[in-house]
């Protein structure tokens, strides 16, 4: 491969100013989830699950438009297999803790006065809070081990500095586009913590190749600051992560516009992943590697 013709930008110039920028964004980040928390789902606060059949192929979303127009807010309805299986979720009442009959019989009734055709119910089933906890420390226990499993592979593979980068930078990431979902009370649930996994997995990609490519110049190249090693690393990989943010942040940007209300948290999440995975690759982990003393030495004695 000839790396002659290419431009050499000073990313690492910027990363005080990026560093303060970052911490900055990471309190208030922070402080946004503390103040205002989250807008959980029925995956984690509980509620009712009705499964309803229809005679003939309906839209979820005008479903969903007319129960919430009859008082059932933040009701949820989806295509539960062929289009004639829907899903509806309705949350559950204060201080109720099984299934509603009552509930259930006022979604029936609504349907059956405002939609002509025939609907019965196929099952229902209780969402309990016992749940929503359990849901919550899996989730939490599984990033837990994720991150240390990511550490224990970068190290292994690269070097101690740069594994620090990469699992810092990831948990920069987690931060940012949680107070970010808190700030626009996005609903979180099951469908949100699927695009956050899927936008850390895109987030450790970038950075494995960026830091891929800084231990190979590292080793074949003997210019002796390190600085220059990473610039010149960065600057070698732009183009590719130009493309592929790009084209992804395009895609993601057509299903937001097209995708409709149900794809709108999935994709927002996505998007933040997209933006601020590629932003942390350059100007936390790879400014972090380098402020830890990253050094040809490192990579020579393991080679």
């Amino acid at each position: 491969m000839n790396d002659t013709y290419y431009k050499i930008y000073n990313f690492l110039s910027w990363r005080r100013i990026i560093f303060f920028l970052s911490i900055f964004l990471f309190l208030i980040s922070c402080c946004t989830m503390v103040v205002r928390g989250f807008n959980w789902g029925l995956d984690f606060t509980g509620g009712i699950l009705i499964e309803i059949v229809s005679e003939k192929n309906i839209d979820p979303i005008d479903i969903q438009n007319i129960l919430v127009q009859s008082g059932l807010k933040n009701t949820i309805v989806q295509h539960f297999g062929s289009p004639q299986d829907i899903g509806i979720r309705v949350p559950l009442d204060s201080n109720k803790n099984q299934i509603n009959q009552s509930t259930i019989n006022n979604v029936l009734h609504i349907l059956q006065k405002t939609i002509t055709q025939k609907f019965f119910i196929k099952q229902a089933n209780w969402i309990g809070p016992s749940i929503s906890n359990q849901l919550i420390n899996t989730g939490i226990m599984a990033l837990l081990v994720a991150l240390i499993c990511i550490l224990m592979y970068i190290t292994f593979r690269f070097e101690w500095r740069l594994a620090t980068g990469v699992v810092v930078s990831l948990i920069y990431d987690i931060i940012i586009i949680s107070g970010t979902l808190s700030l626009l009370a996005t609903k979180i649930d099951s469908t949100i913590i699927a695009a956050l996994m899927s936008a850390i997995g895109y987030s450790i990609n970038d950075k494995i190749v960026i830091f891929d490519r800084i231990r190979e110049n590292f080793r074949r190249m003997s210019i002796v600051k390190s600085i220059d090693i990473f610039n010149i690393s960065l600057s070698q990989v732009l183009n590719r992560t130009i493309i592929t943010s790009v084209t992804t942040i395009m895609v993601l940007f057509i299903l937001l516009i097209f995708g409709g209300t149900m794809l709108h948290g999935f994709v927002t999440t996505l998007l933040l992943g997209s933006i601020i995975g590629t932003i942390s690759s350059i100007y936390i982990a790879s400014a972090l590697a380098f402020k830890l003393g990253t050094t040809r030495s490192h990579f020579i004695k393991n080679n």
